[in-house]
Protein backbone atom coordinates (compact mmCIF):
# COMPACT_ATOMS: atom_id res chain seq x y z
CA UNK A 1 0.00 0.00 0.00
CA UNK A 2 1.32 3.42 -0.93
CA UNK A 3 0.02 5.27 2.12
CA UNK A 4 1.86 7.48 4.58
CA UNK A 5 3.13 5.41 7.47
CA UNK A 6 5.44 5.70 10.41
CA UNK A 7 9.00 4.42 10.48
CA UNK A 8 9.14 0.99 12.10
CA UNK A 9 11.89 -0.22 14.41
CA UNK A 10 12.13 -4.01 14.45
CA UNK A 11 14.10 -6.59 16.33
CA UNK A 12 16.10 -9.16 14.33
CA UNK A 13 13.45 -11.84 13.87
CA UNK A 14 10.92 -9.25 12.66
CA UNK A 15 8.44 -10.44 15.25
CA UNK A 16 8.38 -7.27 17.38
CA UNK A 17 8.03 -3.75 15.97
CA UNK A 18 7.77 -0.30 17.55
CA UNK A 19 6.82 3.09 16.17
CA UNK A 20 5.75 6.52 17.35
CA UNK A 21 2.26 7.76 16.62
CA UNK A 22 2.36 11.55 16.23
CA UNK A 23 -0.90 13.42 16.53
CA UNK A 24 -2.86 16.03 18.40
CA UNK A 25 -2.25 14.19 21.71
CA UNK A 26 1.50 14.15 21.15
CA UNK A 27 3.76 11.16 20.62
CA UNK A 28 2.46 7.75 21.62
CA UNK A 29 4.71 4.69 21.47
CA UNK A 30 3.02 1.77 19.69
CA UNK A 31 3.99 -1.90 19.74
CA UNK A 32 3.27 -4.71 17.28
CA UNK A 33 4.04 -8.34 18.17
CA UNK A 34 3.68 -11.57 16.24
CA UNK A 35 3.57 -14.69 18.40
CA UNK A 36 3.01 -18.29 17.37
CA UNK A 37 -0.28 -19.73 18.51
CA UNK A 38 -0.84 -23.29 19.68
CA UNK A 39 -1.40 -24.14 16.00
CA UNK A 40 1.91 -24.48 14.18
CA UNK A 41 2.36 -21.89 11.47
CA UNK A 42 -0.34 -19.52 12.72
CA UNK A 43 0.87 -16.32 14.36
CA UNK A 44 -1.22 -13.91 16.38
CA UNK A 45 -0.88 -10.22 15.56
CA UNK A 46 -1.05 -8.13 18.72
CA UNK A 47 -1.05 -4.35 18.52
CA UNK A 48 -1.54 -1.41 20.83
CA UNK A 49 0.11 1.27 22.92
CA UNK A 50 3.34 0.25 24.59
CA UNK A 51 2.95 0.18 28.35
CA UNK A 52 6.16 1.78 29.61
CA UNK A 53 5.89 0.03 32.98
CA UNK A 54 5.52 -3.52 31.66
CA UNK A 55 7.15 -3.02 28.22
CA UNK A 56 4.16 -4.91 26.81
CA UNK A 57 1.13 -4.04 24.70
CA UNK A 58 -1.90 -2.33 26.17
CA UNK A 59 -4.62 -3.03 23.61
CA UNK A 60 -7.39 -1.51 25.70
CA UNK A 61 -6.28 2.13 25.45
CA UNK A 62 -8.15 4.37 23.02
CA UNK A 63 -5.50 6.84 21.88
CA UNK A 64 -7.58 8.97 19.49
CA UNK A 65 -4.40 10.67 18.27
CA UNK A 66 -6.00 11.65 14.95
CA UNK A 67 -3.74 9.44 12.84
CA UNK A 68 -5.62 6.14 12.67
CA UNK A 69 -5.15 5.67 8.92
CA UNK A 70 -1.39 6.22 9.19
CA UNK A 71 -1.25 3.85 12.18
CA UNK A 72 -3.19 1.16 10.27
CA UNK A 73 -0.87 1.56 7.26
CA UNK A 74 2.11 1.13 9.60
CA UNK A 75 0.67 -2.07 11.09
CA UNK A 76 0.08 -3.40 7.55
CA UNK A 77 3.70 -2.61 6.66
CA UNK A 78 4.76 -4.70 9.69
CA UNK A 79 2.61 -7.58 8.38
CA UNK A 80 4.40 -7.30 5.03
CA UNK A 81 7.81 -7.31 6.74
CA UNK A 82 6.86 -10.25 8.98
CA UNK A 83 5.51 -12.33 6.09
CA UNK A 84 8.53 -11.46 3.93
CA UNK A 85 10.66 -13.05 6.65
CA UNK A 86 8.17 -15.85 7.46
CA UNK A 87 6.43 -16.51 4.10
CA UNK A 88 4.69 -19.77 5.02
CA UNK A 89 2.91 -18.40 8.08
CA UNK A 90 -0.66 -17.34 8.56
CA UNK A 91 -1.33 -14.13 10.50
CA UNK A 92 -4.36 -14.15 12.80
CA UNK A 93 -5.87 -10.89 14.03
CA UNK A 94 -8.87 -9.81 16.03
CA UNK A 95 -9.67 -6.65 17.94
CA UNK A 96 -9.74 -6.48 21.71
CA UNK A 97 -13.33 -5.23 21.34
CA UNK A 98 -16.09 -5.60 18.73
CA UNK A 99 -15.53 -1.98 17.73
CA UNK A 100 -11.84 -2.59 17.06
CA UNK A 101 -12.54 -5.72 15.06
CA UNK A 102 -15.01 -3.67 13.02
CA UNK A 103 -12.34 -1.00 12.51
CA UNK A 104 -9.93 -3.67 11.21
CA UNK A 105 -12.61 -4.97 8.84
CA UNK A 106 -13.25 -1.45 7.54
CA UNK A 107 -9.51 -1.01 6.93
CA UNK A 108 -9.25 -4.31 5.07
CA UNK A 109 -12.35 -3.42 3.05
CA UNK A 110 -11.05 0.03 2.13
CA UNK A 111 -7.78 -1.36 0.74
CA UNK A 112 -8.96 -4.84 -0.24
CA UNK A 113 -8.28 -4.43 -3.96
CA UNK A 114 -4.61 -3.71 -3.19
CA UNK A 115 -4.16 -6.18 -0.35
CA UNK A 116 -5.72 -9.12 -2.21
CA UNK A 117 -2.89 -8.90 -4.75
CA UNK A 118 -0.47 -10.05 -2.05
CA UNK A 119 -2.60 -11.88 0.54
CA UNK A 120 -5.30 -14.49 0.82
CA UNK A 121 -7.67 -13.26 3.55
CA UNK A 122 -10.39 -15.11 5.44
CA UNK A 123 -12.87 -13.88 8.02
CA UNK A 124 -14.30 -15.86 10.93
CA UNK A 125 -18.09 -15.75 11.09
CA UNK A 126 -20.29 -18.01 13.21
CA UNK A 127 -17.30 -20.22 14.00
CA UNK A 128 -16.44 -20.84 10.33
CA UNK A 129 -13.69 -19.40 8.16
CA UNK A 130 -14.81 -17.95 4.83
CA UNK A 131 -13.19 -15.91 2.08
CA UNK A 132 -13.17 -12.28 3.13
CA UNK A 133 -16.22 -10.37 1.99
CA UNK A 134 -16.74 -6.64 2.20
CA UNK A 135 -19.25 -5.37 4.78
CA UNK A 136 -19.53 -8.72 6.54
CA UNK A 137 -19.17 -8.76 10.32
CA UNK A 138 -16.34 -11.06 11.34
CA UNK A 139 -14.96 -11.91 14.76
CA UNK A 140 -11.41 -12.47 13.47
CA UNK A 141 -9.26 -12.49 10.34
CA UNK A 142 -6.50 -14.68 9.04
CA UNK A 143 -4.19 -13.92 6.13
CA UNK A 144 -1.32 -15.53 4.25
CA UNK A 145 1.03 -14.15 1.64
CA UNK A 146 0.46 -15.45 -1.87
Amino acid sequence: MKLPRYELKAEKSLMVFEFLSEGHKGEILKLIKFSETSIKGIFNLAFGDKDIGTEDIDDTVVSNNGDSEKVLATVVSAVYAFTDNHPETWVYATGSTKARTRLYRMGITKYYEEVKQDFVIYGLRDGEWESFGKNVDYTAFIAKRK
